[in-house]
Parts: structure tokens; sequence; C-alpha cells
């Protein structure tokens, strides 16, 4: 590539077969990412944990609609993945807190590109929707 096309995103330089087979989309390391910080609840409490560690039911209280449940599942893949660390405290009774790893605090610089990004361009998509509905009513 020549040095006058370096503003190309880094996504656009890779060749990918093609056609793109189900296994390959599966096996994908960005594909598996994006499936981690593409759910529900993982950007909003890798967010909240980049202000600083959190006790679970704080990071509860926190979230409006999540379930104990649901938060302890997202929880668990972050720390799985790398992201979010679990300290017990040795009191009683013990109580658990949660951080970003040193890998987590290094998302959060992606994860603000993209909120920019949709800060930036949300009243575009709004108007490309209304169009894309107005045309299929008609």
């Amino acid at each position: 590539m020549s040095g006058a096309h370096t503003d190309v995103p880094s996504m656009l330089v890779y060749d990918l077969p093609l056609p793109v087979t189900a296994q390959e989309h599966g096996a994908c390391t960005v594909t598996d990412v994006l499936r981690r910080v593409g759910d529900k609840w993982s950007v909003l409490i890798v967010v909240l944990l980049g202000r600083g560690p959190r006790r679970f039911n704080e990071l509860h209280r926190m979230i409006e609609e999540i379930s104990q449940r649901m938060l302890t599942r997202t929880l668990r893949g972050l720390e799985r993945d790398g992201l979010v660390m679990r300290t017990v405290h040795p009191t009683v009774p013990p109580s658990v807190e949660y951080a970003l790893t040193d890998l987590g605090m290094t998302l959060l610089g992606p994860l603000s590109a993209v909120a920019d990004w949709a800060v930036d361009h949300g009243a575009d998509i709004a108007s490309a929707r209304a169009g894309y509905d107005t045309a299929e009513q008609r």
C-alpha cells in the first residue's frame, strides 16, 4: 500500500476469504469481541467500572433494568475475558468488588470512539431511518 493511503481503516486493508463461511465468521477474533461488547449490558458495565471499582449491589442499583442473575452472568463473562477483576474482601459478610483490569481499561478508548461517532452521527442515522421508513410505506 502506498504512503498516500495511510488513512484507510485497518479493517479494509486485509483481504477476506470470499465467500466468508459461517465457521470462519464464528471463529474470527473480531466477531468474538463484538459478541461481548455488543450484548445488552457489557458496555454499560465497562463504562461504570471505568469510573472506579464498584461492589455488586452498587452496580445493581446503578443499572435500573438489570436482574441480579444477568448482572452476575455479565460480570462473569467480562471476568472470563480478562476485562474485569473480582476481588473478595475478608469482611463479615464478605464484600465483593469489581474493577476493570488493565486490559479492560484499554477498551475504554475504542468504546469512547464509537460513542463519539454515535453522538456525532445520531441525527444523520435518525434522518436516514425516517427516509427509509417513509419510502417503505409507499
